[in-house]
């Protein structure tokens, strides 16, 4: 179909004839084709991504896993994982762009076999107290609202060590990225599981005190020697940050999640945020390349996303797909609330995509949608 746009110099605008049908068919027969019969649609003037704005609800998911625990055993499943998909992103089970998410459940004593992949991931968790993970060697434990990376190449395995309560974490995945480049691995560990160190988080003692340690042998992987942030500090350092600073117009106090080494993002093809929303607070909406995975981690509020609104409670999650206009407002006057989320920027910056761009109508708003 012909658009407007593309009638615009320097578009597509060939006129079907029986004479070109037949060339393409000739095309076609040699597995050849002519540019100028997709060029508007793979050269588009701006983002289109298949990615729609979500919405996945917690209240209405949990129950839904933790029902898997009876269908399904973990050394059966591998991950007893509940994955979030976004509806035009089926195909390659993706919650938004190239970013995959799921709920992964463990029940009281269980563990899960050591494998590594490609893929880098990282956890967010969402409730139960008892969660472990071991990164190549290193013992984790977290709990509610803690974050932590499982870097690609990495051995890893989790479990639950408490005895009568379930652990539900958040997963996120580059999963569809590395398959889109037919770069995927995967492995299980010779010896099934990992022996761990005696320190159990060493990282957090060595690396998470805001100070990089001295007389060590430097650090030069290219992902963070920290691997897991407890939530604890980590709402301090908004608190303390919202002392300082009126934050972002845009995304209220935010902060990232660093590599102490470098400061970069914690993994070369994911970052991850924590932002705060004062009582009451609005921001105003902007678009970016890269798509973003929202979790309310804290409090009550509303999002809109390309026109859409969605209000969200702690454990909701939603996406944000590649340039989409997006704005937040904290729902309660006398709380503040959080969001946690993880994105792509880290490739979008490397490969000299990323762009971002203010919403410069209405005050900086998007039209109230109706809902």
């Amino acid at each position: 179909m012909t658009t407007q746009d593309d009638n615009m110099l320097g578009r597509a605008r060939v006129t079907d004839t029986p004479e070109l049908s037949a060339y393409y068919a000739e095309l076609a027969d040699r597995e050849a084709g002519a540019l100028w019969t997709v060029a508007n649609e793979i050269e588009p003037w701006y983002p289109q991504p298949k990615s729609v704005p979500t919405l996945w609800r917690y209240a209405e998911l949990r129950p839904l896993v933790r029902k898997a625990l009876d269908l399904v055993k973990a050394d059966d499943a591998g991950r007893r994982v509940v994955m979030l998909v976004n509806p035009g992103r089926r195909d390659i089970s993706a919650a938004a762009g190239l970013l995959y998410t799921g709920l992964q459940i463990m029940g009281p004593g269980e563990s899960m076999t050591a494998h590594r992949h490609q893929a880098a991931a990282l956890r967010f968790v969402l409730e139960g107290t008892g969660a472990w993970t071991i990164v190549d060697g290193e013992k984790l434990r977290v709990g509610a609202r803690d974050f932590a990376i499982t870097p690609n190449g990495t051995w890893h395995e989790h479990g639950n060590e408490s005895d009568d309560t379930p652990v539900i974490w958040q997963d996120g995945l580059d999963i569809p990225l590395v398959n889109a480049l037919d770069a995927g691995f995967y492995e299980v560990h010779p010896d099934v599981y990992q022996v761990p160190g005696k320190v159990v988080n060493s990282s957090v003692l060595t690396y998470g005190g805001n100070l990089v340690p001295y007389g060590i042998e430097r650090w030069t992987r290219p992902y963070s020697p920290l691997l897991a942030w407890p939530w604890e500090p980590t709402y301090q350092a908004l608190l303390d940050l919202a002392k300082a600073s009126e934050g972002s117009p845009y995304d209220g106090l935010i902060m990232e999640y660093t590599n102490p080494a470098t400061g970069g993002s914690v993994m070369p093809t994911m970052s991850a945020h924590i932002q705060l929303l004062r009582a009451g607070q609005a921001t105003k909406a902007h678009r970016h390349t890269g798509s973003v995975v929202y979790t309310a981690a804290k409090g009550h509020g509303v999002s809109i996303v390309a026109g859409r609104r969605f209000e969200w409670h702690e454990g909701d999650v939603f996406a944000v797909p590649a340039w989409a206009w997006h704005e937040h407002a904290n729902l309660d006057q006398g709380e503040d609330a959080v969001l946690f989320s993880f994105n792509d920027f880290p490739v979008m910056r490397s490969l000299g995509f990323f762009r971002e761009e203010a919403y410069a109508d209405n005050d900086g708003h998007q039209p109230t949608p109706a809902g």
